[in-house]
């Protein structure tokens, strides 16, 4: 299986790394701009094989995508990362000719390729890049609550003092400050509701701190963050490539689900080899619902700039 990540920073590579290491992958290929860079990174990644165990084949290329062919899944991380201060959506102008450019580059080599998009404003760089393929709408697939969801179980887990594998909770709406939807209500701690374990006050302040949990990483590091982010797509990839039907939310197109229509933006979803193959409609409650509406208000509102 091949795996082409598009964006060789600091996002890209470490996914391509997570990839390798896991095994997920037998060939990963970084692609980037800058004359050398992701052959430097590559290279650097080959270089930890015979210390770490893994025999995944990691290659580079300075805007070749030809290297790209034939790759199964598609990791779109490139474009400028978010700095202090700046909103995602600041972020559309530059980032909407990317993802346009790389989504023509990657489909000449790939044509049958899932693309998993990273990039922001991530909703609507999914919704862009869905509707500039023209491919189905399964193969497109957004990252972001993928790394929402987790960002939450790790709130979840410090405030309970107990393991976050241990804990299930998930985010879904837009992946924004103001618009993704941490859904306390249904999280749970092997079995027990956390409402249970945690009072009020100490919940809201969870579902408060993941909100701004990229924002919080960006104050500290001066840039976007890229650990969990690079593990969360490499959760993704393990999940299309491995079939292993993971429910993992995600920003896909909703055709009435939810309901809403012709927009991208996080929920449940059965990740396999074809990509998301069934959207799990939630049983919300009418707070749940309004906060839904109004992330994908927001969303559209956000999408209308690419007009």
């Amino acid at each position: 299986m091949k795996v082409t990540i598009v964006g060789a920073g600091n996002v890209g590579s470490t996914c391509a790394d997570a990839i390798a290491y896991k095994r997920i992958a037998s060939e990963v290929v970084l692609l980037d701009i800058k004359e050398g860079f992701a052959e430097g990174k590559s290279l650097d990644i080959t270089q930890t094989s015979s210390l770490l165990g893994f025999n995944t084949k990691v290659s580079g290329s300075t805007n070749d995508y030809s290297k790209t062919a034939d790759s199964d899944v598609v990791v779109v991380t490139s474009g400028i990362p978010r700095k202090p201060g700046m909103t995602r959506e600041e972020l559309i102008g530059v980032n909407a000719g990317i993802v346009k450019a790389v989504t023509k580059g990657v489909l000449k080599y790939s044509p049958n390729a899932i693309i998993v998009i990273v990039s922001n404003p991530m909703d609507t760089m999914t919704y862009l890049t869905l509707k500039e393929s023209g491919i189905s709408k399964h193969r497109i697939i957004g990252m972001g609550g993928a790394l929402d969801s987790a960002r939450f179980r790790t709130y979840l887990s410090l405030a309970l003092n107990k393991p976050a594998n241990d804990i299930h909770g998930m985010v879904i709406g837009g992946h924004g400050d103001t618009t993704m939807i941490p859904l306390a209500r249904l999280s749970s701690y092997n079995g027990i509701k956390v409402s249970d374990l945690l009072s009020e006050n100490e919940l809201s302040k969870v579902v408060a701190d993941t909100m701004v949990g990229g924002k919080t990483l960006t104050g500290l590091l001066g840039t976007s963050a890229w650990y969990a982010p690079g593990a969360a797509v490499a959760y993704l990839v393990d999940s299309i490539l491995n079939d292993q039907k993971r429910i993992i939310p995600c920003s896909v197109f909703l055709d009435g689900e939810y309901g809403q229509k012709d927009i991208c933006i996080g929920v449940p979803v059965i990740i396999g080899k074809n990509g998301w193959e069934n959207i799990i409609e939630l049983d919300l409650n009418d707070t749940e619902k309004e906060l839904f509406s109004n992330s994908a208000n927001a969303v559209r509102n956000m999408n209308s700039a690419l007009a």
